[in-house]
Parts: structure tokens; C-alpha cells; sequence
């Protein structure tokens, strides 16, 4: 269990890390922009689209880094009013439903990446817009191994009587 924790620890740092990383570049990038067409009355021409397509990514890995933390999103007005061992219950249930909801998600994100794959579709230049939308299955992907770590711990919980929060 402790391993299992560790992985999904790490996993969220990386997340984190990368949050950070592209959320910088985009402040500087927009900064960039900014001063260009104020002093300058020009401007990158690709600096939108790289926009746009970053805040896909930081989208998709705040996500994930929120269903790693517990603290996506979740309707619990009457779970809060059961006892320990029954909320732990009803999450391991939502999680569950979660996984399921994350993976016709994936598939379905899947098969958009093969079409823009197979159509050719370009970003700007010569650069393929799936590279940038490979996020969407990745961050699906990343959400239900948080949820997964969430349901195991759950049951383990239950199992040795320490239900988890």
C-alpha cells in the first residue's frame, strides 16, 4: 500500500511540476505578446494557437492533479451526514463510476486523436494538432489510475478497519 502511495505521490509531483512549467511559459509568452504589439505593432503569429493549445494542457493536468489531491469535483451534500465506514463506501462508488465515466472518455479521445491523425490536420506550419491534443487521453487516462489509487485505498481501509478520508 505504501508503494502504491508513493507512485501516486510522485505522479501528482510530476503533475505539479509540469502545471507550473506551462503555466509559466504561458504568463511569459502572453507577457511577450503584449510588449510586442504595444511597442513594437507586432506579434508572434503562432503565440495565440500556443496559447490556446497550453491552456488544454494545463486543463487537462490540473485535472488530474485534482483527482490526485481528492479534491475534484464531487457532490457529497449527503455523505458528509453518514459515518466514517458509509462515506468511505459511497467514495469507493463514486470512484468507481468515475473510472468508468474517465474511460469511454479515453476511448472516445482516442479515436479523435486516430481521425486527426488520419485527416492530417495541422497547429500551425507543419506542426500535426494531435501533438497538442494528446493531452485529452493522457489526462483521462491519468485521472482514472488517481481514481483507481482512490478506490484501493478505500478498501483497504475498510478491510483493516481505517477507513480512509
Amino acid at each position: 500500500m505504501k508503494v502504491l502511495r508513493w507512485c501516486d505521490d510522485r505522479l501528482g509531483r510530476l503533475e505539479g511540476v509540469l502545471l507550473i512549467i506551462l503555466l509559466s511559459v504561458m504568463v511569459l509568452l502572453a507577457f511577450v505578446q503584449v510588449i510586442l504589439r504595444n511597442v513594437f505593432s507586432e506579434s508572434l503569429i503562432w503565440g495565440e494557437i500556443l496559447l490556446r493549445h497550453l491552456v488544454l494542457w494545463i486543463g487537462f493536468l490540473g485535472a488530474a492533479r485534482a483527482t490526485g489531491e481528492g479534491r475534484h469535483i464531487s457532490i457529497d451534500a449527503f455523505a458528509r451526514f453518514l459515518p466514517t465506514r458509509s462515506r468511505t463506501i459511497v467514495r469507493v462508488i463514486t470512484n468507481a463510476f468515475a473510472i468508468v465515466v474517465c474511460y469511454f472518455l479515453l476511448r472516445a479521445s482516442l479515436t479523435f486523436i486516430g481521425d486527426e491523425i488520419d485527416f492530417g490536420s495541422v497547429v500551425y506550419g507543419e506542426v500535426p494538432s494531435w501533438y497538442s491534443q494528446i493531452i485529452i487521453p493522457v489526462g483521462f487516462g491519468l485521472m482514472m489510475i488517481h481514481f483507481a489509487v482512490r478506490i484501493v485505498t478505500g478498501i483497504h481501509g475498510l478491510r483493516t478497519g481505517v477507513p480512509q478520508e
